[in-house]
């Protein structure tokens, strides 16, 4: 995948590296890329207002014992915008999308539990005018994602940048990580804001520096805590998207698995629950490479007996919600 003719190939090292490492110091990406720091800081500048970039830090519900779902909730387009924009304000939901000639939204939701789970999905849910069918999907393994995305894949910086800004490794899980209301907190500061200064994060949360500094590290070691970039995609050159619902053997789940992995068009891949038991969320640069890759790629794989393609009209929460604004009449 080439970039799209909107950024060079310096913005494009930079959005990797903030993939790889959300935190790193300019001077340390500088060093690494060769320019200068105030290079850096420009560049990082531009992006933000030319592919509303931002850093934010993720909790993985993984480490903590918390499942993930995928909701499809099929509507009348009237309600369509509304449904989405309710989903999106919620603090338990990161993707939120407009599908299917807007007759569909689909949110990734993590709930803090089985109480919030049930109340989303038996109660207000079921109970939402103009929703005419509700569908949820347990995220049973996720095989790309998470603390990898897309960028991962861009290819920018060569082996040897990759491995100068690579943070150090995430400690192998040995069960659920808890947390207590301080770390709550940092987390919450830094789902706003991944870059904030350690006194930026002093003042949001009320601990000190140091103590800031020894949860940080402890968050960002056990894997509780990550680093996601969201960006506009069209800038990189991806005009389609398409979450695609793929019903395969059992036998075959890993091995579809660890293939849709390595695609480079592919920055989300996972075994749900449902009769369709796989998600791959997919980036095109147009509806014949969609074609191409359904065909070539996807056909080509033992084990995968059919394909539902939805694609996606619009993002309405990446990450984080920015509400659309509507020009004064």
């Amino acid at each position: 995948m080439e970039p799209g003719a909107a950024l060079d190939p310096l913005d494009l090292k930079l959005l990797q590296a903030l993939q790889l490492d959300g935190r790193a110091p300019f001077s340390r990406i500088a060093q690494v890329l060769g320019v200068s720091d105030q290079t850096v800081a420009r560049r990082y500048r531009g992006l933000r207002t030319r592919a509303r970039l931002k850093v934010l830090g993720v909790t993985d519900g993984n480490r903590l014992g918390r499942s993930s779902w995928i909701v499809r909730l099929r509507c009348t387009p009237d309600v369509a915008e509304q449904l989405a924009g309710a989903l999106a304000r919620r603090p338990d939901t990161s993707y939120v999308s407009l599908n299917s000639g807007g007759t569909e939204v689909m949110c990734t939701m993590k709930p803090r539990s089985r109480e919030a789970r049930d109340e989303l999905l038996f109660d207000r849910l079921q109970r939402t005018p103009r929703v005419t069918s509700v569908s949820a999907h347990c995220v049973l393994h996720p095989f790309y994602g998470g603390a990898l995305g897309w960028l991962n894949k861009a290819d920018a910086l060569s082996p040897d940048e990759e491995a100068a800004l690579r943070p150090p490794p995430v400690a192998t899980a040995t069960g659920p990580v808890g947390l207590d209301a301080d770390d709550e907190s940092l987390l919450d500061a830094l789902r706003h804001d991944g870059r904030a200064t350690l006194t930026e994060l002093q003042a949001a949360t009320g601990q000190s520096e140091s103590m800031v500094k020894r949860r940080l590290e402890r968050l960002r070691s056990t894997g509780v805590l990550y680093f996601d970039v969201q960006h506009d995609a069209e800038l990189l050159g991806h005009e389609v998207e398409a979450m695609l619902w793929l019903t395969v053997a059992p036998a075959s789940l890993a091995s579809v698995g660890r293939v849709l992995a390595e695609h480079p068009q592919v920055p989300f891949a996972a075994a749900v629950t449902g009769q369709a038991n796989i998600l791959a969320a997919t980036l095109h640069r147009g509806a014949g490479d969609l074609y191409t890759y359904l065909n070539e790629k996807i056909g080509a794989l033992e084990g995968v007996q059919s394909v539902e393609t939805a694609l996606t009209l619009r993002r309405v929460k990446q990450l984080s919600y920015e509400p659309r604004r509507t020009a004064a009449p």
